[in-house]
């Protein structure tokens, strides 16, 4: 019910919805409330909103954002969803905000844990990026914005590619693979890991043409021998062929990491998706059970010094 919540300061807006601050009345309790403007579309609501309140209804995890109300007011559907003050992109970006090893392995597992809770329910994400990472007052990472997100498809069924934000864009959907699965999350989470290595964007293509360039000079140019059928993509022929980072790169490139860490990373970001490890691999990872063990969330300090 619309009286039910009061709607404060407006704190983030995209073509069709404005997320605004709020307050639930009967406890005081601050909750943000996404209104999706229906009058942009002529049909009534797109697709996007219509998944995005299916999937948040059905896939209730301690690391995916929960939807606690829905209600109409003035023609505008509205999420009433729980109150997650920041996001994981501010927190790399902000280099007064000092965090370890420790506290990435545990974003890391939080954020693994989510993803694997949707595959699990057969839902592929399909934008995971650090601002859609947000963190609860209590340090908890909660997968948000299920906008793109959809069904696992049949064998038959034709996609798009064009989803997920360029830079954590597997290396299928640059090349325009009109099927695949959930290993195009698992990459985007590799991009992410890496980004909280190195506290700067790991693959920041400027377009969809250089975003295949920075992906392959930096990881290697997929070839028939890795990824059998590659080349039957159209845009392969025009590739220049990088070999792959030695591991002593790799090592040079992410200098504070254990070998074990090296290994997950390399294989969330496999080029041949076949061959990319799923979210349970990842979970099962070494890297989660050497030290330092994963950082108690509530107790990482994200505030700037």
């Amino acid at each position: 019910m619309r009286e039910s919540y009061s709607k404060e300061n407006k704190v983030g807006e995209g073509t069709y919805a404005v997320v605004y601050l709020g307050t639930r009345q009967s406890d005081s309790k601050k909750i943000a409330i996404k209104e999706i403007k229906t009058s942009e579309f002529k049909d009534g609501l797109d697709m996007s909103a219509i998944r995005e309140v299916k999937y948040l209804q059905e896939l209730e995890h301690p690391n995916v954002i929960r939807l606690m109300d829905i209600f109409m007011a003035y023609n505008n559907l509205n999420l009433v969803l729980e109150f997650l003050p920041s996001d994981l992109e501010v927190v790399i970006k902000d280099k007064s905000v000092l965090f370890t090893q420790a506290d990435i392995k545990s974003w890391l597992l939080m954020t693994l844990r989510g993803v694997h809770h949707c595959h699990r329910n057969f839902v592929l994400h399909r934008d995971l990026k650090p601002n859609n990472l947000l963190i609860s007052p209590e340090g908890i990472i909660k997968v948000a914005d299920f906008g793109l997100a959809r069904a696992v498809p049949n064998p038959r069924e034709i996609l798009t590619s064009n989803v997920v934000t360029r830079w954590y864009r597997a290396p299928e959907l640059l090349f325009g693979a009109k099927h695949y699965t959930y290993a195009v999350d698992v990459w985007s989470v590799g991009v992410i890991f890496a980004e909280m290595l190195l506290r700067v964007p790991y693959l920041p293509g400027k377009d969809d043409v250089d975003q295949m360039e920075v992906t392959f000079r930096a990881l290697g140019t997929p070839t028939e021998k890795d990824w059998p059928s590659v080349s039957m993509f159209p845009s392969y022929n025009k590739l220049q062929i990088y070999p792959p980072p030695s591991r002593d790169e790799l090592r040079n490139r992410f200098i504070a990491v254990s070998s074990s860490a090296l290994n997950l990373m390399c294989g969330m970001l496999e080029m041949n998706p076949g061959n990319r490890w799923s979210t349970v691999q990842c979970l099962e990872s070494a890297y989660f059970k050497e030290l330092p063990s994963p950082s108690n969330p509530a107790d990482i300090n994200i505030s700037s010094s």
